[in-house]
């Protein structure tokens, strides 16, 4: 239990975290990494090259801090970074190696201004915290192995088919190599997928969306390719997937998790935002509302580059001439002399050229998509009137967004 000295001690290192934050959780990856280096099979090194754990991580240690007297706040930040956890099978043990790092780490970093009893009083935070995350994944964990096939870590999964829906996204239907049927699952949850890569000499996670509704016999995850010239760790995945992965292959896959989800039992209006790939989420709730018949009223926005990157594209089409209850709006950023049809657009997604009726009191909106595309679109609807709770995101990789 920490002392009221021992917070205001943590409390005193929030100016410090604030301006130097990402030099210490890049000091602290770099020791951690070189002391066992066997947690490079757990972390997605590409978030550690483009520095997007750091940021994140930093981001979580001054909210932490901020708020040491009462960390009951944090929950629901908590719980993301827990459902991001129990994807890639962290356990207790994971806490302790991070914990000796942490430490040795704000030593290192501050020298003579870590006194030992700062020292004393981040370990005992830092054990607070611990204690508070490994309870609520223990308590996840029991979640995922309560369902009807329902496991925890790592489990073989059989690609059965591969689609091509775009240029740029192909899609894989994953179903249990033991043959029976699959946990259920939240639309908008994701799974974590782990592949050798022999770039790296490393095991590597790296979590896809489901973007198929609930089915008990298969998830779907869609897949967008990566095109850099010199490609990152970040992309090596993906692009393994669509370049050595094939029907009748087994890769390693986790239960479904996240908090990003929607309960499709509701009869109040939804709007769907996507950009790009954020849509596959978004597809897994839409599915669901489609699958049981919901008159639900529904409004699906969507933007990407040009008409060929553009994936389920028919498939909207169709949801959408059969049911009254669902209007679509496709913007594309480069048309190309190409011919547009109704309710298609030429630039990017652009709120303000829709309907008046996109905005009602009750309506939900659920946006995914690179960070700037969730952070336009969640200041333009809180322009338009949009209560904040009314609005739901996904930032794709560790959180750094920021809007609540």
């Amino acid at each position: 239990m920490m002392t009221k000295d021992q917070m205001e001690l943590v409390k005193g290192t929030v100016p410090v975290l604030r301006q130097h934050g990402v030099l210490l959780t890049t000091h602290f990856y770099k020791r951690m990494f070189e002391g066992n280096p066997e947690l490079k099979n757990v972390f997605n090194m590409g978030n550690q090259e483009n520095n997007k754990q750091q940021t994140a991580l930093a981001m979580a240690v001054l909210a932490y801090a901020e708020h040491i007297e009462n960390p009951a706040v944090l929950m629901p930040v908590l719980d993301g970074i827990g459902q991001k956890h129990i994807s890639l099978d962290i356990r207790p043990e994971h806490y302790l190696i991070v914990g000796e790092h942490l430490i040795a780490s704000i030593k290192e970093v501050l020298g003579d201004a870590a006194s030992a009893e700062l020292l004393e009083a981040w370990t005992t935070a830092y054990n607070q915290l611990a204690a508070i995350m490994t309870g609520h994944e223990n308590h996840l964990y029991v979640q995922q192995i309560s369902k009807k096939g329902g496991w925890s870590g790592w489990r073989p999964f059989v690609i059965k088919e591969k689609v091509v829906e775009s240029t740029e996204i192909t899609s894989f239907y994953l179903y249990p190599s033991h043959g029976g049927m699959v946990a259920d699952f939240l639309p908008g949850q994701f799974l974590s997928v782990r592949l050798f890569l022999p770039e790296l000499n490393l095991l590597q996670p790296r979590q896809y969306s489901i973007s198929s509704a609930p089915n008990g016999e298969f998830y779907r995850i869609s897949v967008k390719k990566e095109t850099a010239s010199s490609l990152t760790p970040d992309g090596m995945i993906s692009n393994r997937l669509h370049n050595y992965v094939g029907v009748g292959d087994i890769i390693e896959v986790s239960a479904p998790a996240g908090n990003f989800s929607f309960s499709p039992d509701k009869d109040n209006p939804v709007v769907f935002i996507s950009g790009g790939v954020g849509q596959t989420p978004l597809m897994s709730m839409m599915e669901s509302l489609v699958r049981i018949g919901s008159k639900r009223p529904r409004t699906w926005i969507h933007g990407c580059r040009d008409k060929n990157v553009h994936a389920f594209k028919e498939v909207i089409e169709n949801w959408t001439g059969q049911n009254d209850d669902i209007k679509k709006h496709i913007f594309y950023a480069d048309l190309d002399g190409e011919r547009i049809t109704k309710n298609e657009y030429e630039g990017w997604v652009d709120l303000n050229v829709i309907d008046s009726d996109l905005i009602t009191p009750q309506t939900e909106y659920y946006i995914c998509g690179p960070a700037g595309f969730i952070e336009t679109h969640y200041r333009q609807l809180l322009l338009m009137g949009v209560k904040k709770e009314l609005i739901h995101f996904e930032e794709f990789g560790p959180q750094t967004l920021n809007l609540n």
